[in-house]
């Protein structure tokens, strides 16, 4: 660790103002030790850069997921003010409300005596990998409805119950979303790919709940053990992406517009209220809108072969929330001035997750004395994990906890050490049945090259900003 990183805490570290020029706040990170002894110096050096950026509050904070990304750090969360601060697509990211959800079954293990039919099964139904079409058919009227709407239009066309929306983050769309500023471009990549899973990360995953830390949060979000569930992990695909590489080109000029002076170009930001940053911000959340429409399909999808495999009915799945990753939003929150109370700030969450904390009014009513349910995803070989949002969270990190296990290799690196039939045949050996459209596919999203999630969450729980409720142990999963 560099000599300059003070150490707070067994899970809290501080990068002082000074380790780059120019920054206005300091930069807080949550790692154990052992975590800490990985952690990239450009992870560092980019949490340093973002405090540096105008009108940011309080510090620039780090998760313990952190790694290396495009701006900001993944595991990265900026809150700016409405008044000084910017908006950065490098504290989002191109895969816009890149996020996961999911949902239970009324199924166990020893339902599913077939375990690698139902993911060939699910492969066959949830197109997956690059430039995949979806089965659905939107028109532009349709995409402009899915962008503007979200998930509730998803719902509205057939794909889901009522009861899904208000399970999602905002309800899963978004205000404040633009049409006229997503491009021809972005909108013909969106078409024909709502309803799929993409590549990379993204993943579909069968699991069995093995352990209960929390019983009375879990009766609460509605989780037993030995349940089977269904975790759905993907974004905005194309459309998204060509939304930040349309909107970038704006805002690396729009710099020079309004003097700001950046360490690092892959910061380049606006004012909030300028006309490039309200044209990003109104981009952006239609995107996001498109992401939460873009899940709200799969999971029908999903809902459907369960049905049709089991003879369960499309009710006994429930969506038990579905949270966003990489986004910027206006929430409210205290900031270092106490005494001014509650003020509207503009949260980056550039692969985090929102944590909202108990008696929180954006919390859906059956949750809110426990805290927002926070999903975890591990990677194909370990755990994921079921938490809950705290009160510590909204005190330390604008309601933030961390959004995975974290990747300690890159892709490139995992596929010349690793082989997708290796990595396949070791996880048969422990039980789990992985499909992909091709081995590198599998090899790139080895578990060897993500952090131990189990370690990761329990330094979100030891910090208090967010806590365990449940533990999920992979059976399948399906990667993009």
């Amino acid at each position: 660790m560099n000599d300059q990183i003070r150490n707070i805490s067994d899970t809290e570290w501080e990068i002082p103002q000074g380790f780059v020029p120019g920054m206005r706040v300091p930069g807080t990170f949550f790692l154990s030790r052992r975590l800490a002894e990985g952690l990239e110096e450009g992870a560092l050096t980019q949490l340093a850069n973002v405090a540096t950026l105008p009108g940011i509050l309080r510090c620039s904070l780090g998760m313990p997921d952190i790694h290396w990304g495009y701006g900001f750090p993944i595991g990265g969360v900026a809150a700016f003010d409405e008044e000084e601060g910017v908006i950065s697509p490098g504290g989002v990211g191109f895969d816009i409300n890149c996020g996961v959800r999911m949902i239970t079954t009324p199924l166990t293990v020893t339902d599913i005596p077939d375990m690698k039919g139902l993911i060939e099964d699910l492969f066959a139904t949830v197109p997956t990998g690059v430039g995949s079409k979806s089965p659905v058919r939107l028109s532009q009227n349709d995409l402009s409805n899915v962008l503007t709407d979200g998930a509730a239009n998803a719902v509205e066309l057939g794909y889901g119950m009522e009861g899904d929306v208000r399970r999602c983050e905002e309800n899963g769309a978004m205000p404040g979303a633009e049409l006229e500023f997503v491009s021809k471009k972005a909108r013909a990549r969106g078409i024909p790919q709502c309803g799929t899973l993409g590549s990379g990360n993204h993943f579909l995953e069968v699991q069995a709940i093995d352990e209960i830390p929390d019983p009375a949060t879990a009766k609460t979000f509605g989780v037993a053990e030995g349940q089977i569930c269904v975790m759905i992990h993907c974004g905005s695909r194309g459309l998204g992406h060509q939304v930040c590489t349309d909107h970038l080109k704006v805002l690396e000029e729009a710099v020079k517009k309004y003097g700001i002076d950046l360490p690092d170009r892959q910061l380049a930001c606006a004012p909030l209220h300028s006309p490039e940053g309200e044209a990003y911000f109104g981009a952006m959340a239609a995107s996001a809108n498109y992401a939460w429409a873009n899940r709200q399909i799969i999971t029908h999808l999903v809902r459907e072969l369960f049905v049709k495999r089991f003879g369960i009915a499309y009710e006994e799945m429930p969506l038990v929330y579905d949270v966003a990753h990489n986004v910027a939003k206006w929430e409210e929150h205290e900031t270092a001035d106490a005494a001014a109370g509650r003020r509207r700030v503009c949260v980056h969450r550039k692969g985090a997750t929102r944590a909202f904390g108990p008696g929180r009014s954006e919390i859906v009513q059956e949750f809110r004395d426990a805290g927002q349910p926070v999903i975890i995803p591990g990677s194909m070989g370990t755990s994921s994990y079921l938490l809950a949002g705290t009160t510590t969270a909204m005190e330390r990190t604008f309601g933030s906890t961390c959004h995975g296990a974290g990747r300690v290799q890159s892709r490139s690196s995992a596929k010349r050490s690793l082989t997708g039939a290796a990595v396949a045949e070791d996880l048969a050996k422990r039980g789990i049945i992985v499909r992909a459209p091709n081995a590198a596919a599998i090899a790139e999203e080895a578990p060897d090259v993500y952090k131990p999630s189990s370690e990761v969450v329990q330094v979100v729980h030891d910090a208090g900003i967010s806590r365990i409720v449940a533990r999920f142990r992979p059976l399948g999963v399906i990667k993009g």
